[in-house]
């Protein structure tokens, strides 16, 4: 996770806890999860979208190919 060990794990959160204080750490805590949890549905969305585009692209590249060796069939038979 990150290249985080327990004993950092651990001193993270002790500083936390002074510096917040133990009755706004679960509120952060929610805060932060919610924040790590929308930044990866984003990031996700994006990949998808990316992906079609790429397939998009694919497909329209062997669309071409096939049209291209269509004119090519009728051209030898049209010799």
């Amino acid at each position: 996770m990150l290249g985080i060990g327990f004993p950092e794990m651990l001193l993270i959160m002790a500083i936390a806890l002074l510096v917040f204080g133990p009755r706004k750490l679960p509120e952060i805590g929610k805060s932060l999860g919610k924040a790590i949890r929308e930044f990866k549905r984003s990031s996700d969305e994006l990949k998808a979208r990316f992906e079609e585009e790429v397939h998009a692209e694919e497909f329209k590249s062997i669309k071409d190919v096939k049209d291209e060796l269509k004119k090519d069939i009728e051209l030898d038979e049209e010799k």
